[in-house]
Parts: structure tokens; sequence; C-alpha cells
């Protein structure tokens, strides 16, 4: 794994020059529009990089991207990986490895998620505090990476409490309608059963989605701090529920994007 690192890394460098990335930001479904917001500098085809998993999702571009945004140097992923793709843990979470060692020193996710709780509706955001990870596999199994971390990384905070805080206050500045949640992550690429977001709510969950915690868990391996944000695009709560499409999803998360966008952008700026 580590001869992998470094070869992916040397060859982003190579592309990039002394371009170095203060943050790094994961942009999930309908949400990759904040890269209009960069001013890029460099765009690199997942494709094209050495070792890189390229995404098959068909909304999602598989762009990694490097540029400025609100004055800071940024490295954001255009199409993030999931588990139900087919891919094992070591390779959806292979890039944050490799922004680790591109000098990142904070990371930002979003996604887009289902509402277990009647408070969140569609259309609103989730800013995520904790999570419940239901996935079937996780990222640290096997062989440690020493250089990275530790054996047995502490999981007390896995989001930033700073941050958590900076962008609740961001989006009450702003009028915009955000909530402190707790996030369950599942495999996927099925949504779930009414007895399964039942099941959620009851253990604790505020939101439901298929990707975040892997990321998020290596990156506390790494001591990175992380932000995450969901748009809410679907309610799973209802008695009566109704069938949700990917087009629905795909829509809802467009119509929510420029909040989002704007809570990350004021939140970036204050790091």
């Amino acid at each position: 794994m580590y001869q992998l690192i470094e070869e992916t890394a040397g060859f982003i460098r190579k592309k990039i020059g002394d371009f170095q990335p203060e943050f790094g930001i994961i942009l999930g479904t309908g949400l990759g529009k904040l890269v209009d917001e960069i001013d890029v500098q460099y765009s690199l085809m997942y494709s094209n990089i050495p070792n890189f998993p390229i995404s098959t999702v068909e909304f999602h571009s598989g762009k990694l991207i490097f540029g400025t945004l609100n004055g800071r140097r940024v490295v954001a992923m255009q199409g993030r990986l999931h588990y139900y793709e087919g891919y094992n843990m070591k390779e959806i979470t292979f890039p944050i490895r490799i922004m680790k060692v591109l000098g990142i020193q904070k990371l930002f996710v979003s996604n887009a998620s289902g509402s277990l709780n009647p408070n969140i509706l569609k259309g609103d955001l989730g800013i995520i505090s904790d999570h419940i990870n239901l996935l079937p596999d996780n990222p640290l199994r096997g062989s440690n990476l020493a250089a990275f971390g530790p054996r047995f990384p502490d999981m007390s905070q896995p989001y930033n409490r700073e941050m958590v805080k900076q962008g609740l206050d961001i989006a009450v500045y702003k009028e915009i309608r955000a909530h402190e949640v707790v996030y369950v992550a599942a495999p996927g690429p099925n949504l779930e059963t009414k007895a399964e977001y039942r099941y959620m709510r009851l253990i604790g969950g505020d939101i439901v989605g298929m990707s975040t915690v892997p990321e998020v868990i290596v990156a506390n391996h790494m001591d990175i701090p992380v932000f995450a944000i969901s748009v809410i695009t679907d309610e799973g709560f209802h008695d009566n529920l109704q069938p949700v499409s990917l087009q629905d999803i795909v829509d809802i998360a467009a119509k929510a994007e420029p909040k989002m966008t704007l809570i990350l952008k004021e939140l970036i700026a204050l790091q």
C-alpha cells in the first residue's frame, strides 16, 4: 500500500507542481457543482491517475480538481466511490490517503441522504456530528499503516466539534434550515424498507446514506479534522412510504446544493 500511495502521489505532484492543497473536499451525489466556485488550476481524470479507483456511478464525474476556494487552496473529488459499486474499503479510502500525503490539513465531506427524523425534511441540510456504521467491512481491517496512524484510532470525536458549531452558526446567520444529525451508513445500493428506516431511527439515527463513514474513519486514523454536511433528498419516516427514484434524489440535491455550497465556502474561509 505504501508503494501504491507514493507512486500515485508522485504522479500527481508532477502534474500540479508546487501547488499544495490545504483542504480536501469530497462532493457527493448531485453536489458536484461546488467545483464551479473553485478557481481551478489543475483537473485530473481519475482514469488517468495510476492506482486511482474510477467512479462507476453515472452522475459522478470522476475528476480530481485542484484550485482555490475563497482564497484557500483545495483539492476536490468531483465524484466519490461507494461500497455498492464493488470497491473494497481500502480502494474507497485510497484518495484520502493521497490527500494526506499531498498535504491537506482538514477534510470537508458532502453527501445526499434520506431522513429518519420527522423534524428533518426534504431540502434541509444535516451537519453530521456522529455516525452509526452498518457497513459490512472496515477500511482499517488488515495490517495497520503505522506511518499514518495507530492500530486502534479513537473515534470519540469523528467530526470536529468546532467546525460543526461553525457550520450550524453559518446556517443560522444565512437563514438556512440545517440540523445537527447522526448519520447511519448503509451498504446500498437499494434504498431502505419501512422496517429498516424504523430500526435505524430506533438505534439513534437521524439520516441514512451509503457513503462518508469509510472516508471519515480513515481521516480520523490520520488525525485529519473532518466536517461533513448532507443534503436531505427523501423522507423515510412516513407510514405510507412512497417509492423514490434516482432522478428525484438528484433533482432535490441540485435544488439544495446552493445552500450547501454557501455553508462550505463560508466555513472554509474561517479555517
